[in-house]
């Protein structure tokens, strides 16, 4: 991979140190405890319908058995906003049990409709292979190169040929931190650059999300399809 780019790293302002910062994020602990301490609406990623989400995935015109991957889906509500919309192949991959447990209990009997994968994406591993891969906030919270090379590898490997996806991530106007973590901030040159090597560029916009606290956060999303 081309790391010749450079996205932007802000480690400015955190309570730790950046090396115990890292190891927190490796940590499925932290991430289970995020979901174990803050209701729904204290998360900053909270989105009560995923608008932008689904405006790319309706202009790739994909089938209804389309096989759909939701990296770090947790919560979100665009896999049950999938089902009503007729997709019957849709798996959510979140590192965290307790985020999946809390959608299947808002889900009742439909969560049995959708494959749960408690994972870290950057360790999966299955014989699946999907037509279509979404990731809205996760991307970005990887910022060592080895991590950022390892989910691309994932995304060249697991991705069906003329596959694609899609990538929401803090642009740089968009927040220095998460829950008390780095991010890489990224803009459409160094996403599209990031993933280049297999995939090319559909499309890509800015969008202010509104966060449950009435704060705003800017993201980039970006849509390629695997060469």
């Amino acid at each position: 991979m081309d790391m010749n780019w450079s996205p932007t790293l802000n480690t400015r302002g955190f309570a730790y140190p950046f090396n115990k910062l890292t190891n927190m994020l490796s940590s499925k602990d932290f991430w289970e405890n995020i979901y174990k301490t803050k209701k729904t609406e204290e998360l900053s990623w909270t989105e009560e319908y995923p608008a932008v989400s689904l405006s790319f995935i309706d202009c790739l015109d994909l089938p209804k058995s389309a096989a759909i991957v939701d990296i770090g889906g947790g919560e979100s509500k665009l896999p049950e906003t999938l089902l009503k919309a007729g997709f019957e192949n849709i798996t959510v991959l979140d590192i965290s049990e307790n985020s999946i447990e809390r959608a299947k209990s808002r889900l009742g009997e439909k969560a049995e409709k959708i494959n749960w994968i408690i994972e870290d994406i950057l360790d999966f591993d299955c014989s699946v292979r999907f037509d279509y891969w979404h990731d809205r906030a996760t991307f970005h919270f990887l910022t060592e190169p080895e991590q950022i090379s390892s989910y691309i590898k994932q995304a060249e490997r697991l991705i069906n040929p003329n596959g694609f996806i899609t990538i929401g991530t803090f642009s740089k106007s968009g927040p220095e931190k998460c829950s008390g973590l780095p991010v890489i901030q990224y803009d459409e040159y160094s996403l599209i650059k990031s993933f280049s090597n297999s995939f090319k560029k559909l499309k890509c916009e800015l969008h202010d999300h509104e966060t449950p606290f009435h704060t705003r956060q800017n993201f980039i999303y970006c849509s390629m399809q695997k060469i």
